[in-house]
């Protein structure tokens, strides 16, 4: 941390922050027993941050933590990709070196993107999850090092931080789940304006309930007196107290600057402002002084005293005392570690800096590059790049920036600063019309973009780099980056400027770039794009570009429109990756044709393939095709009915994602995982996994995982107003520009079951017919057999009702019709089959308990105990709507045991309710008594907590009648109709008529009034 410094200006008296400082200490000792915290502590400047900083620090090490101190850089008007948590790093490797190495241990060129003292980082191409897996690595690595002993990580000076460093501390907020670890993090909360891009920041970590904001407030004049009374070592003058107080409005730097200035006699009193008061205690210094304080103020926060001695040209007598006075008079300070000098308060730096004349501005930064140049050990390595890019370019030297600002973005880019690599990439277009044509002839690219093809064949560094090269570099940084919006208008400037350039293998890499940015962002569902990219590539020799673009196409159209044109696509995407030896799309492209194989019913090849791939992307590492495995391999298992498999897969899944930091690849996990848990009865469990689903995702799809689950939940558990709630989330989620089939046929599922539980069994029907119209393409029959059997339940649970008369008919012959086309060709697909059928032979009537048998029979063996439960009741009814032998009544009563013992564990009031109303009316007795138990009521309307009157009431809106009409039934006022439908709709739980009559019929409270109109004692 920065040592305590011995200055005339700074109380010797820690004054205030009592509740501050206590919630600190709090905070220490909170994740001292192992509860990480993360805390945010603003304040305007010189409102006394970092002097509480400093005491908390130095009252921490004290209590024995290990304190690390890392703060954000700003070089001119950049700041230096990851610099607070690169200097933290240091600080711990410096405190606790054999812990950081074991720490480290596997992961060190990973982590020497942000401490390159580990090693050398990686090269080679990148991917989109590698800024992922860096932030992930990150953190368990401070998690392991805070293992065993508290360990605080201060962050200083937000509002100077990079995007990178915003992302990270995003994460790691985000994230953090064990060690002994305290995180705190400081701004300028005066600089944040509407627009500073660490607003967003801050409103995203205010809704963290894991973080706690502190704000430092400005002090009173009580508190002034005493900080006064410090500095002058005397009881101040109750007059000079409310001056200072007044002018400095409380502002702790501001009453030191004005009380020294009072007690040396400066011309405190005289001055206009604040700002002026701080150029004064500039101007008194002697004129060399100035001048260093001058190339300090344009050097950046830190400036190393060897390149100052570089810049300043002084002979080093003349410097030293030069800075001397400096340090005496308290402008400048010497760095903790001895090495270089700051300002003592970033105000003092600024009005600094705002008094250099545009000349004077542009004449240092040029002496600053010019002595980089000449010697780059004059500032550590891994700055160099940034900061002579930086001076360059305030040098107003497009010959020489352009080069500088280049190389400063591979930097970058090879540390995962992706953001920080899309604005030096701008800067780079921005200088390249005005740097000289023959420095851009020397410039060369550092490697391929991805795929995006070199001008010529061979290597991409032996190329001359053009405009374009720089606008594709750009794109893809700022697809990494998630500035997609930026990347997208990139790419429309590039291939206008294709339009007439005759190079169709860049424009189709374009296109494809495009294709991805407008899915990413729900502005269209990329096929147009793809197609066209398609287009361009078609009769081109085999590249690595045209074996992308296959992949691509064949991905989408297994999403999207799965089939023999998918298939082919992928078949061809491989053979070109083969041919071209680019093994990434060569994986990925046989993941999609593996898929494919499953979901046409080659179940075995396609399993096999999959395994075969996932096998070898391990080998080689190809983290992307990993992710994506874990992800597509359980969605196979769970589609063929094999969901134990598909959750123990899923579980290794989230371990790779997490060690690889792949968030948005896990929340698809945990979305796969809600389903697979869902048909396995655990429910809890599946909600959990829906929640996680959108606690780690990074996109709009992972709040949709998690509606959907919670509606199927809350429909199988009566919630039919949650249900619907939650249905709508989902659908405004997955949006209407990219509809997918396996998205949009299980939210029409839910809308079919939400709907004629409302009584809304047109509405019912109309969902049925939307999605009917869409059809079931190859491969989604796993989809569309739940939605055959949702609409096919609807229309037996309304049978006998008046309102579904109209159009039954051809409502049930179009789902017999479609369900003779779906594929069965998995045991949990032939048992949704034979479900299917015997519901539609009971909406006729027709049901007998062969049928159901037969149903039961095919869903015994699976793992699938809600599903078992509803047929295991249905057959009962069926064995009791036909009077029932003894042994019919035995069996009936042993099925409906089973099935409201499993409805009860899972929650599905529906079932059970249903359960005990058929046994009630039966009068059977499901609970297993030691001794004989009292005959449950016969009229399941008692259960309800209805009277008499209720009951009749309730008849009649189940046959549909307005209260005007019930009351005239019933020799009763249409005020007292109305009185007693609102008493019913309390007791049912339900919202309106339509609902009521739907439960009612359900529950079979009104038997139909003779035989021929179906059999009695069916529930829904």
């Amino acid at each position: 941390m920065l040592g305590a410094v011995e200055t005339r200006s700074v109380s010797p008296v820690f004054v205030g922050r009592a509740d501050e400082l206590g919630t600190l200490n709090d905070a220490l000792a909170r994740a001292a027993a192992g509860e990480p915290q993360a805390l945010l502590l603003g304040g305007e400047a010189g409102v006394g941050k970092t002097r509480l900083i400093e005491e908390f620090a130095t009252s921490a090490c004290r209590e024995g933590a290990v304190v690390a101190v890392g703060g954000c850089v700003e070089i001119g008007a950049d700041g230096l990709p990851f610099a607070p948590f690169s200097s933290a790093l240091r600080a711990l490797r410096r405190h606790l070196p054999g812990e950081l190495a074991e720490a480290a241990a596997g992961q060190e060129e990973e982590l020497a993107r942000l401490l390159p003292e580990l090693g050398e980082s990686p090269r080679g191409r990148h991917d989109e999850d590698g800024t992922a897996r860096l932030f992930e690595l990150t953190v368990r690595l401070l998690e392991r090092v805070a293992a065993d002993r508290p360990v605080v990580v201060l962050l200083e000076d937000l509002h100077w931080a990079d995007a990178s460093t915003r992302h990270l501390l995003a994460y790691l907020f985000r994230t953090l789940r064990s060690g002994r670890l305290l995180v705190v993090a400081t701004y300028r909360a005066d600089d944040i304006h509407r627009r500073h891009p660490l607003r967003p920041l801050l409103a995203e970590l205010d809704r963290l309930r894991t973080v706690r904001r502190i704000e430092l407030n400005r002090f009173s004049r009580s508190e002034v007196a005493r900080q006064i009374a410090g500095i002058l070592a005397a009881e101040p003058d109750p007059a000079q107290v409310d001056d200072i107080f007044a002018r400095s409005d409380g502002n702790a730097f501001f009453v030191e600057e004005l009380a020294v200035a009072a007690r040396d006699g400066g011309c405190a009193g005289l001055t206009d402002s604040l700002r002026d008061l701080l150029l004064v205690r500039v101007e008194s210094l002697p004129e060399s002084s100035q001048r260093v304080v001058r190339i300090v103020a344009e050097g950046g926060s830190t400036v190393e005293y060897r390149l100052l001695a570089a810049v300043a040209r002084l002979c080093e007598d003349d410097l030293i005392e030069a800075l001397r006075a400096a340090v005496g008079a308290n402008i400048l300070l010497a760095t903790p570690d001895g090495d270089g000098y700051r300002f003592r308060h970033s105000l003092v730096r600024e009005a600094v800096g705002d008094d250099l004349l545009p000349g004077e501005r542009s004449r240092l930064n040029r002496r600053y590059a010019e002595a980089l140049e000449a010697d780059p050990t004059l500032v550590p390595a891994d700055e160099r790049a940034a900061r002579l890019a930086s001076h360059w370019y305030h040098a107003h030297d497009a010959a020489k920036a352009l080069p500088a600002v280049l190389d400063a973005s591979v930097a970058a880019r090879r540390r995962h600063a992706y953001s920080e690599q899309l604005r030096l990439l701008e800067r780079a277009m921005e200088l390249w019309d005005t740097a000289p044509e023959a420095v851009r002839a020397d410039l060369r690219p550092v490697d391929c973009t991805e795929v995006y093809p070199p001008a010529q064949s061979g290597e991409c560094a032996g190329t001359p780099l053009r405009y374009l090269d720089l606008m594709a570099e750009a794109a893809v940084a700022g697809r990494f980056s998630g500035e997609r919006k930026r990347a997208l208008k990139i790419t429309k400037r590039a291939l206008h400027l294709l339009e007439d350039d005759g190079d169709p293998l860049r424009a189709a890499w374009f296109w494809l770039q495009r294709s991805r940015l407008v899915e990413s962002q729900g502005l269209g569902d990329g096929w147009q794009e793809l197609a066209t990219a398609q287009d361009l590539v078609r009769g081109l020799p085999p590249s690595e570009v045209h074996a992308d673009v296959l992949a691509n196409v064949a991905n989408w159209l297994m999403v999207h429109r799965p089939g023999p044109d998918a298939l082919q696509a992928a078949e061809r995407a491989v053979q070109y990756a083969r041919m071209v030896g680019a093994r990434d799309i060569e994986l990925n492209a046989r993941l999609t044709l593996g898929g494919l194989f499953v979901e046409s019913g080659d179940i075995d090849v396609g399993l096999a393939e999959v395994h075969e791939v996932l096998r070898r992307a391990t080998q080689a590492g190809v983290a992307y095709v990993m992710g994506r495995a874990h992800v597509n391999l359980p969605s196979n298992l769970e589609g063929v009915g094999r969901s134990l498999e598909a959750v123990r897969m899923l579980h290794q899944g989230l371990e790779l994602t997490r060690s690889l930091g792949l968030l948005d690849t896990e929340a698809w996990i945990w979305g796969n995982l809600a389903d697979s848990l869902f048909s396995l009865g655990r429910w809890d469990e599946a909600a959990e996994a829906g929640d996680h689903s959108e606690r780690v995702g990074q996109s709009a799809k992972p709040r949709g995982f998690r509606a959907t689950i919670h509606a199927r939940l809350a429909l199988a558990r009566g919630d039919l107003a949650t249900a619907g709630e939650q249905l709508a989330r989902a659908r405004a989620h997955f949006g209407t520009h990219d509809s997918v089939p396996q998205h949009a046929l299980p939210l029409a599922t839910v809308a079919v079951g939400t709907a004629a539980g409302q009584g809304r069994l047109q509405d019912a029907r109309a969902e049925l017919a939307q999605a009917l119209r869409i059809g079931f393409p190859p491969g989604t029959h796993r989809y569309g057999w739940p939605l055959l059997l949702a609409a096919a339940t609807a229309e037996a649970d309304a049978r006998g009702l008046p309102a579904a008369e109209p159009d039954r008919a051809e409502s049930v012959g179009r789902l017999r019709e479609t369900a003779r086309s779906l594929v069965t060709n998995v045991p949990v697909w032939q048992a949704h089959e034979r479900w299917v059928r015997a519901e539609l032979l009971r909406a006729e009537g027709r049901d007998t308990p062969d049928d159901w048998s037969e149903a039961l029979a095919a869903f015994e063996p699976l793992e699938r105990p809600y599903d078992l439960a509803r047929v295991r009741y249905r057959l009962a009814g069926s064995l009791l709507a036909r009077g029932g032998t003894e042994e019919e009544r035995g069996r009936a009563t042993e099925l409906l045991r089973l099935s409201r013992a499993t409805a009860d564990h899972l929650g599905a009031r529906p079932l059970a309710e249903a359960a005990s109303a058929l046994a009630q009316r039966a009068r059977l007795t499901l609970a297993r008594a030691a001794g004989p138990a009292p005959l449950a009521p016969a009229d399941p309307a008692e259960a309800l907590g209805l009277t008499s009157r209720e009951r009749d009431v309730l008849r009649l809106v189940a046959a549909g009648r307005s209260n005007r009409q019930i009351a005239e039934e019933l020799f009763i006022s249409p005020k007292t109709a109305s009185v007693h439908v609102s008493n019913i709709l309390a007791k049912l739980g339900v919202a309106g008529r339509g609902e009521a009559a739907a439960v009612a019929h359900r529950m079979r409270l009104f038997p139909p009034e003779t035989a021929t109109a179906g059999p009695a004692g069916r529930a829904g």
